[in-house]
């Protein structure tokens, strides 16, 4: 198990692959992002991005689900996440892309009011199968300390 303690700022881990299919693009913009060049070729054909793109809130739940499965590979002590900052969406993920992800462990910080956990800042970087940056965040997560009782 990966606890606070174990996490080394500088860290680069580089992980998942993710195939993005026509299906799901338009089933998930159906359901959460019904914009018109995420539903059709030919709506989409009339935009920038010339042809049905993920929408930006897909691009992210893949992300997620590459996170969660290389949490729970590496065995992670995690207790979620308060949140992200400085999302961007630099680039089209089209149905035929394969995505996967690269974080850098930024810094971390024992809580002071809760001594059972710690946080984590990551910079995490999102690749196309050309290795073209399509999307990049700030991650905030938490994790369990390890020995809780030892001084800070």
């Amino acid at each position: 198990m990966t606890y606070f303690e174990d996490l080394e700022v500088g860290t680069v881990a580089r992980f998942g692959l993710y195939a993005v299919t026509r299906e799901e693009v338009i089933d998930f913009a159906s359901k959460y992002d019904p914009q018109p060049f995420h539903l059709s070729d030919e709506a989409a054909a009339k935009t920038h991005f010339g042809r049905i793109s993920a929408s930006g809130w897909h691009t992210c739940a893949m992300v997620m689900r590459m996170l969660v499965d290389n949490i729970t590979e590496r065995r992670q002590a995690g207790l979620g996440s308060p949140g992200l900052d400085e999302l961007r969406w630099l680039k089209p993920v089209y149905p035929g892309d394969t995505l996967r992800v690269e974080t850098e462990l930024l810094s971390k910080k024992r809580s002071q009011s809760r001594p059972e956990m710690g946080s984590f800042q990551s910079a995490v970087r999102i690749f196309n199968q050309d290795d073209v940056l399509v999307c990049t965040m700030q991650s905030i997560g938490l994790i369990r300390v390890r020995e809780a009782q030892a001084p800070q």
